[in-house]
């Protein structure tokens, strides 16, 4: 059995489009990727990226026109019987190397810290979950000093709602999300920069539409489209 995914996306106020298709393949994931710039002006190279990906394991990105690779490897190991999720990204025409930690605490506590290689960038961010449906998120820049905050909940079962505000850029995000499968899928974000003296939010709506169909006798697709 083989499993097959589409997904696009167009953003009007920057008049851009993507669209994703991903391929189950055993226990890896492919994946081709293309914006308009791939299509505008005729069929090219631009725009176009390849993955290859094991989940939890590896993933290997391939940027096609700049032939760019970027590298990243995941692992789990036990710290005082406390599960400690590392990962490690190497971005080869950045020359960047970014390295991820995770500890799970318990089941309603995380700390996660962020480096770069060889640049002051670290980041730390201290996860609560409280009542098994509120979930507060402080971070902290110690390059930038500054603070980032993030308020989630879960209402009805399927419903979430989530605030963020960056103290940097003064941005402030609004999202609500469902995932159903008896009353569908969608996402409603809204931003407003409290910086900007005319305020104007932006909103996206993203909402799936689903499609299957037998490619081969053995074979089946799934078509989603955001």
């Amino acid at each position: 059995m083989m499993k097959a995914s589409f997904k696009a996306r167009y953003e009007p106020d920057k008049a851009a489009a993507a669209a994703t298709v991903s391929v189950n393949a055993g226990d890896l994931k492919l994946r081709a990727s293309i914006t308009d710039a791939t299509v505008v002006n005729g069929p090219s190279l631009n725009g176009l990226s390849l993955a290859v990906e094991r989940p939890g394991f590896f993933i290997v990105d391939y940027n096609v026109p700049k032939k760019d690779f970027r590298f990243q490897f995941m692992n789990t190991v036990r710290v005082a019987e406390k599960s400690l999720n590392l990962s490690y990204t190497h971005l080869k025409g950045d020359a960047r190397t970014i390295l991820d930690g995770t500890l799970v605490i318990d089941s309603a506590n995380k700390v996660s810290v962020n480096h770069v290689l060889d640049t002051g960038n670290t980041k730390l961010k201290y996860s609560y979950l409280h009542g098994g449906l509120t979930t507060f998120e402080p971070s902290y820049d110690l390059g930038k000093n500054t603070w980032d905050f993030a308020v989630s909940r879960r209402v009805y079962g399927d419903d979430v709602f989530r605030a963020t505000y960056q103290t940097s850029s003064k941005n402030l995000g609004l999202e609500w999300s469902r995932s159903s499968k008896l009353n569908g899928s969608f996402k409603i974000l809204a931003s407003v920069n409290l910086a900007d003296e005319r305020k104007c939010p932006n909103y996206v709506l993203k909402r799936p539409g689903t499609l299957k169909c037998n490619l081969l006798s053995s074979s089946a697709a799934v078509v989603s489209i955001w």
